[in-house]
């Protein structure tokens, strides 16, 4: 979350004081999306401080507001550099700006330009009307893989620490001598943990419009099952005799419950989604997460326990 550009104003090109102004959030991405988008253009670019938050979530969370833009405005000393009084905004902001108010306070004018940073030449060269293609945002399939690699590599961090964990449980806590254990038990658990992921992170986004359910929550339910019950039908398969239902049973839980956790991380980025939406389905998701999670993990240990005769 240290992905970030310091606020301030910025010159694309060569600009005067007739140039158009864009706004844009300080997360890197963002800011270099749009000074891609405009190869050879003289323009400023006045950079918000969003805590390193895209232009969309900033908005939401109010990082990119009226407040944010307004002192920003001042701060640069914008109405000193350009003899214009308008500011081009990204669409995605205007959950965070009351442009009426931006006038108020700061004498210059918030345009909304298109949603898209390479919409803006076009944008641009057309008197600043975006049409209605630029208004309408899209999550088709490719949108939606560009996606993946972000939430698969955050979930693989946390996979690091977790996996030597369950290695070192299935060791001490199983039937046979510690290096057995992690071979038949452990490394059974770090492959369910692996399913999980795979059925949250990336078969869940990639198959988003076709799952039922509204709630992200339930529509990785689908993906997860299917995963689960193909890890657990080839571990059944494998000639391993010394695996209990109970211990299938359990990553039956964990993988629901960490799939269903991991899908939900993609209602920032959907065009599905509301505010209100996310906050209740958080609400009344996250504690059947967490206790499938818990009645998990316990049951797992419990089928270690039972099968050292305990």
């Amino acid at each position: 979350m240290h992905y970030t550009v310091d606020p301030g104003l910025y010159a694309l090109g060569r600009p005067d004081e007739k140039s158009p102004v864009l706004v844009t959030a300080n997360y890197k991405m963002s800011f270099d999306r749009l000074r891609k988008a405009l190869p050879g253009r003289n323009a400023w670019m006045l950079v918000l401080d969003t805590k390193g938050i895209n232009v969309w979530c900033a908005a939401g969370k109010g990082t990119f507001g009226t407040e944010e833009l307004v002192s920003r405005i001042g701060s640069s000393g914008l109405e000193r550099v350009v003899s214009h009084r308008e500011v081009i905004l990204p669409q995605l902001s205007a959950p965070g700006v009351a442009s009426h108010q931006v006038r108020k306070l700061s004498g210059f004018k918030a345009l909304f330009g298109p949603i898209r940073a390479e919409d803006l030449p076009a944008f641009l060269d057309n008197g600043m009307k975006a049409t209605a293609e630029m208004r309408c945002k899209t999550f088709p399939t490719w949108e939606r893989v560009v996606l993946i690699p972000v939430e698969l590599v955050e979930a693989l961090k946390a996979a690091l620490v977790i996996a030597p964990i369950l290695l070192i449980l299935s060791g001490l806590l199983g039937p046979a001598a510690f290096w057995p254990n992690v071979l038949t038990h452990g490394l059974f658990a770090v492959q369910a943990l692996l399913t999980a992921i795979f059925a949250g992170a990336v078969l869940t986004p990639l198959l988003l419009p076709w799952l039922p359910g509204r709630a992200f929550s339930l529509k990785s339910l689908g993906p997860a099952l299917f995963c689960a019950l193909l890890l657990l039908y080839l571990r059944w398969g494998d000639g391993v005799k010394t695996v209990s239902l109970l211990e299938m049973i359990s990553w039956g839980f964990i993988i629901l419950s960490a799939s269903a956790y991991l899908g939900m991380n993609f209602t920032g980025a959907s065009t599905y989604t509301s505010l209100s939406g996310v906050k209740k389905e958080m609400r009344w998701s996250l504690p059947f997460q967490i206790g499938g999670g818990v009645i998990g993990l316990v049951f797992w240990v419990i089928s270690m326990l039972v099968d050292q005769g305990v």
